[in-house]
């Protein structure tokens, strides 16, 4: 029997972004994954090797390497691959494509926080960051929040001149404090060490999207801006004790672990939209997810076949 090979193009053609995040809800009703996370770096370069199994759903490997100095050279700064297997039998079910798994995964994670906590009626949403990850998440915040208008704000002003020039109906937001200020959803997607988001500039009934922080020494907001919002993440397993987004302020006790109110194992303790507060998400990833994901587009694209 022929193992599918599931390419970017194929199985970006049958995707749809509510329904993903449907399917990533569905897949935290399931046992709780059994994950494995293997962390190798020599700065600036990562290795993460992420494997996962969830009773019933079956078990997925994904192997990333993160390279920040390649797009200067013209090369992809993510390279990788992804292996799904039967939960029956476990043998090799599908090859999907690495980039297709990481542009659904990473953006619906983000979208399924905003659609439970941001406001429904949002008029305006800011990206931070135009790299690879901005145009995925213009395409999901887009259907997520068709009324709302997107900006887009990065460090190199022309870069986010290129990501809006791709994405009709998209704009550049020129000051970033200001875009915060006004945005009722901000996505954050950068590769900083040290925050660009500061909590003074934020104000109640916005909710806080952030992304780009995956090493212990990464942040994207300051410690204001952990302590006026209410706080809730993916994953407890890979955020709390693995990226500096929360493991810097724990050591210096400025939040509680208790601070971080629930993940996706308790969507339930995601509260609806309350104008009164702030609401934060950080967006961990983690190998469970590469899992729910590569099971929905092998479905997907076995329906379509």
């Amino acid at each position: 029997m022929s193992i599918p090979i599931i390419g970017f193009e194929d199985g970006n053609a049958v995707l749809d972004w509510i329904e993903f995040t449907q399917a990533l809800a569905k897949g935290h009703e399931l046992p709780k994954a059994e994950i494995g996370d293997t962390f190798l770096y020599r700065s600036p370069d990562t290795l993460l090797s992420r494997s996962a199994w969830i009773d019933g759903l079956g078990l997925a490997v994904k192997t990333a390497n993160i390279f920040p100095g390649n797009p200067k050279a013209g090369k992809p700064m993510i390279n990788g691959s992804v292996c799904l297997y039967s939960d029956i039998d476990g043998q090799l079910e599908a090859l999907v494509d690495f980039h297709l798994v990481t542009k659904w995964k990473t953006a619906g994670d983000s979208l399924l926080g905003a659609l439970r906590l941001a406001n429904p009626d949002a008029a305006e949403v800011l990206i931070v960051g135009a790299g690879t990850v901005g145009g995925s998440l213009i395409d999901a915040f887009s259907a997520g929040f068709p009324k709302a208008k997107i900006r887009v704000w990065n460090r190199t002003t022309a870069k986010a001149a290129d990501l809006v020039a791709n994405h009709p109906g998209t704009q550049i937001a020129p000051d970033l404090e200001a875009a915060v200020r006004t945005a009722d959803i901000i996505i954050t997607a950068t590769m900083s060490s040290s925050p660009v988001i500061k909590g003074d500039w934020l104000r109640p009934g916005q909710h806080l999207n952030m992304i780009g922080a995956y090493r212990p020494d990464m942040r994207e907001v300051d410690d204001t801006a952990l302590t006026r919002s209410k706080i809730y993440t993916d994953s407890f397993d890979t955020t709390l004790d693995h990226i500096g987004e929360f493991m810097i302020p724990l050591a210096a006790g400025v939040i509680q672990r208790s601070d971080v109110l629930a993940d996706y194992y308790g969507l339930d303790g995601f509260p609806r939209f309350d104008p009164s507060q702030i609401t934060l998400f950080k967006n961990g990833g983690g190998a469970h997810l590469d899992l729910i994901t590569s099971h929905h587009i092998l479905e997907k694209w076995k329906a379509s076949a």
